[in-house]
């Protein structure tokens, strides 16, 4: 089990596979983070706080019977194209980080096969594969809109 737990908490951190988070959002102009190159339906502020959402919904659900998910799709994803401030950038930023490493605990504390006792047959280990596979997935989409903006690692 302590493998299992220490694979899961890699491809929750971003995994040896893809990039994380973290790197994918690193030094991002704020006055870029609203852009949508290419006609794309999201922005990199889009991306990151539906993952934010996303990722909070999941944890929420994993802990507690009371939860009440947002509505599907209309309030996982912000209205907004771009955050407010830099303030609410770094915020969200953080959350993501905090509820991550939230779930993290969570999984190295509990039974990862039994069922969420309110749910409908999910457990720990279906929430963390999701959890990681659904940023995953967004992450990519940030790293495509950074290479189309130019503002994303070359190699030489």
């Amino acid at each position: 089990m302590t493998a299992l737990i220490e694979e899961l908490k890699k491809i929750l951190n971003g995994g040896s596979a893809h990039v994380g988070l973290k790197d994918a959002t690193a030094n991002i102009p704020f006055d870029l983070l609203g852009e949508r190159p290419h006609n794309l339906p999201y922005s990199i502020w889009q991306l990151v706080e539906h993952i934010r959402i996303a990722q909070w919904d999941m944890l929420e659900f994993s802990k507690d019977g009371g939860h009440k998910s947002p509505r599907w799709p209309d309030e996982y994803w912000p209205r907004e194209i771009a955050p407010p401030d830099k303030s609410s950038w770094d915020k969200t930023l953080k959350q993501i980080d905090d509820d991550l490493m939230a779930f993290i605990e969570m999984i190295q504390t509990k039974d990862l096969y039994e069922p969420i006792a309110h749910g409908s047959g999910q457990n720990l280990l279906r929430e963390a594969l999701q959890i990681a596979d659904h940023s995953a997935y967004h992450i990519a989409e940030i790293i495509v809109i950074r290479r189309l903006l130019g503002i994303w690692k070359t190699t030489s």
